[in-house]
C-alpha cells in the first residue's frame, strides 16, 4: 500500500529506522478505514519527523514506544507539527490494535467520580433505571459535587445545608429552562435520598427542595408545517455521499416518527426485504417494534446502501462520513441536522430532530389517522404519551371556530335589550 501512495518514494518510509517495519500495516489500516488518498499520504509523511522525536526521546525499538512518548508528537520547529499530532493518535489506535503498545493503566479515580459511580451502581441495581436516565443523574450528581468542592474537601458532603442546595439550584436555572430545571431538582433529590440510605447524609434534606412548576401541556408541540418539512428534505444535497445520508436518515424519521436513537441502532438485519417490513429496536422503551416498509422508504434506502453506504464491516446501516469510519451517536444527527437546517435557508427554529417526528404526529392527526393508530406507529405504550405530540396550536383552534348565524330577513342584526 506504501508503493501505491507513493511510487516513487515509498523506500523513504519503509527504511525509517524504529517506524518502518509497522508503515505497509499503517498504511493499509489507514484505507481500511476510510481515509482518502490524500489524507493517507499526509499521515505518512509526518511519520518520518515522529520517527525521529521518538528515537529523541529514547525509543530504539518498537517494545519502546509508550503512549506519552506518542503523544508528545514531533518537535515544535516542524512545519506540519500539529498534523503530527493527529497521526500519533492515530498511530497510537493501530499499535493498540496490532498489541504493541502496552495495556493502559487505569488512571485513579477522583473522589467525585468514586461517589458518582457507587451512586450509578444504586440506580441500576436497586432502582432498575435506564441507562440514558443514568446518565442524566450522573451529569447532575457530577455538577452538583463540583459545586460543592467535593474533590478538595470530601468531607463537605456530610455539611450539606439549604443554602448550598439553593446556590446550585440558581446557578442551574440560570441556563436551564423550567422543565430541564425540573429534571435537575428530580437527580438531586433522588442523590440526597441516595446519601441518607447509605448513612453518608441527615434524612430529610430532599424534601426542603422547591421545583420549579411546569404545568402539564403547557407548552405548544414542537411540530413544523408539513411543507416546511417536504422543503426541508428537498433541500438537501443529494449528489454527495454525505447529502444522501442525511437525506436517508431525515427521510426515515420523516417518514416513521424515529428518534434518533433508533435511527442509529438501525442495522442491516432489521430490515427485512423479503417480508416489506422494517424492524425497529426502541431503547427508551427497550421493546422492539415492526412498521412496513414502503415503496418510497424502500427505494431511498437502497439508494443510499448502493451509492453512499461505505463498504465496511459494520451491521449499522448509517456510518461516519468522515475517516476514521465507525458507527455514528445520536447527537452525530442533531449536528447533521442543524447544519442542514442552516444551509435550507428555511425558518426552523428547533435544534434537534425530535421536531420532525412531533411534525409526523401532527401530519397523522390532520390526515384523519386515529390517536390509536399514531400511538402504536411512534411506540407508545399509552395514549396518554401521544397526547403530548398532538397538542392543538393557534392555527388548529381556528379550524373549530363555528361562524356567526346571519341575521334573519326583516330582523335587525343587533336587538335592543328590554328595560
Amino acid at each position: 500500500m506504501v508503493q501505491v501512495l507513493f511510487p516513487k518514494v515509498y523506500g523513504r518510509f519503509i527504511s525509517l529506522p524504529l517506524l518502518g517495519p509497522i508503515v505497509e500495516g499503517f498504511s493499509r489500516w489507514l484505507v481500511d478505514r476510510g481515509y482518502r488518498r490524500g489524507s493517507a499520504r499526509q499521515q505518512l509523511r509526518c511519520l518520518v519527523p515522529l520517527d525521529q522525536a521518538l528515537r529523541e526521546r529514547g525509543c530504539e525499538h518498537l517494545g519502546d514506544l509508550t503512549r506519552d512518548a506518542l503523544r508528545a508528537g514531533a518537535p515544535e520547529p516542524f512545519p506540519q507539527a500539529h498534523a503530527a499530532i493527529g497521526t500519533a493518535r492515530a498511530l497510537e489506535r493501530f499499535l493498540d490494535g496490532q498489541g504493541i503498545l502496552p495495556p493502559r493503566k487505569p488512571s485513579p479515580l477522583s473522589p467525585t467520580q468514586i461517589k458518582v459511580e457507587a451512586y450509578t451502581t444504586y440506580l441500576r441495581d436497586a432502582r432498575g433505571l435506564a441507562v440514558s436516565t443514568i446518565a442524566q443523574h450522573r451529569t447532575s450528581v457530577s455538577q452538583f459535587l463540583d459545586s460543592l468542592g467535593y474533590d478538595g474537601t470530601p468531607a463537605r458532603l456530610q455539611a450539606i445545608s439549604r443554602v448550598d442546595i439553593e446556590v446550585f439550584v440558581r446557578s442551574s436555572g440560570s441556563r436551564l429552562s423550567r422543565a430541564a430545571l425540573q429534571h435537575t431538582v428530580a437527580h438531586l433529590r433522588g442523590f440526597l435520598r441516595f446519601l441518607s440510605v447509605t448513612g453518608a447524609l441527615r434524612p430529610g434534606l430532599e424534601t426542603q427542595i422547591d421545583t420549579p412548576r411546569v404545568y402539564r401541556l403547557e407548552q405548544l408541540p414542537r411540530a413544523l408545517p408539513w411543507n416546511t418539512v417536504c422543503a426541508f428534505l428537498d433541500s438537501i444535497d443529494r449528489t454527495t455521499p454525505r447529502g444522501l445520508r442525511d437525506y436517508t436518515m431525515f427521510f426515515l424519521i420523516a417518514s416513521y416518527g424515529l428518534r434518533a436513537c433508533e435511527v442509529v441502532s438501525l442495522t442491516l438485519d432489521h430490515i427485512d426485504w423479503r417480508s416489506e417490513q422494517i424492524h425497529l429496536p426502541q431503547r427508551k422503551t427497550r421493546s422492539a417494534l415492526s412498521l412496513p416498509l414502503t415503496e418510497a422508504v424502500g427505494a431511498v434506502l437502497f439508494d443510499y446502501l448502493r451509492h453512499a453506504r461505505p463498504q465496511l464491516p459494520y451491521r449499522e446501516v448509517f456510518l461516519r462520513a468522515r475517516a476514521p469510519h465507525g458507527v455514528l451517536k445520536p447527537t452525530a444527527i442533531g449536528d447533521a441536522f442543524q447544519a442542514c437546517s442552516k444551509r435550507s435557508g428555511l425558518d426552523i427554529p428547533f435544534q434537534g430532530t425530535h421536531c420532525l417526528r412531533h411534525s409526523y404526529a401532527v401530519h397523522l392527526l390532520r390526515s384523519g389517522v386515529s390517536m390509536k393508530a399514531i400511538g402504536d406507529v411512534l411506540g407508545h405504550r399509552s395514549s396518554e404519551a401521544t397526547c403530548v405530540y398532538l397538542r392543538l396550536a393557534l392555527e388548529d383552534l381556528r379550524e373549530v371556530a363555528l361562524s356567526l348565524p346571519a341575521a334573519r330577513p326583516g330582523e335587525s342584526a343587533r336587538q335592543e335589550v328590554a328595560p
